[in-house]
């Protein structure tokens, strides 16, 4: 009986020990990865989705170029067509081929940085996915489109208005914000992680 009670204990020591050196190593546990999947899902669906039934709609509903007030002359639909980047950026007749193969580069990358993200840095895996979103919207555009990428959002004060814009430019204006602001507080972390390490170290 105690060689059997033994080699239970030494089995179950066994088979906690994976837990324990998963743990150790830093891998997300379950519920990092539930809410990575959840940042990382939802924003796309839930962006896209908007993006694409808007664009669509404002094609249905409006001529090209026309002009619609919503809050005066400060908030209007303006339905437009753009073959360049976001708000309004544009190199010239071959613009919507050249954002489309920077869009996939750029898509590319972010993937790259996504699949160097840990799942307890919710910041940045939001980021990531706010201007993987809005890339896709604007991909989409491009490739069914030949006039380019649908742009409807014209907000100004008379003759000052801001480029017109779709709800996909606004997923990754906030979504590159949310990056830098990720990108600085890791950079202070880092920072304070070095200094306790100095003060740390005796002399």
């Amino acid at each position: 009986m105690r060689s059997l009670t033994r080699g239970s204990a030494s089995g179950a020591r066994r088979r906690k020990r994976p837990v324990a050196d998963l743990e150790s190593s830093g891998l997300p546990g379950n519920g990092d990865l539930a809410a990575r999947l959840w940042l990382t899902l939802v924003p796309i669906v839930v962006i896209l989705a908007l993006d694409i039934a808007t664009k669509a709609w404002v094609m249905n509903t409006f001529e090209l170029y026309e002009r619609t007030p919503v809050i005066g002359d400060f908030f209007r639909f303006t339905y437009t067509h753009n073959r360049g980047a976001a708000f309004g950026i544009n190199i010239g007749e071959h613009s919507r081929i050249f954002f489309l193969i920077l869009s996939l580069i750029a898509l590319g990358v972010l993937g790259v940085l996504y699949r160097g993200t840990p799942s307890s840095d919710r910041l940045r895996v939001l980021a990531i996915s706010l201007v993987s979103a809005g890339a896709l919207g604007n991909i989409w555009d491009r490739i069914r489109l030949e006039a380019g990428v649908v742009d409807f959002l014209d907000f100004g004060i008379g003759t000052h208005r801001f480029p017109i814009f779709n709800i996909a430019d606004s997923a990754v204006t906030v979504g590159a914000v949310l990056l830098l602001i990720s990108f600085w507080l890791e950079g202070r972390r880092e920072r304070e992680m070095a200094a306790a390490a100095a003060e740390a170290t005796p002399e």
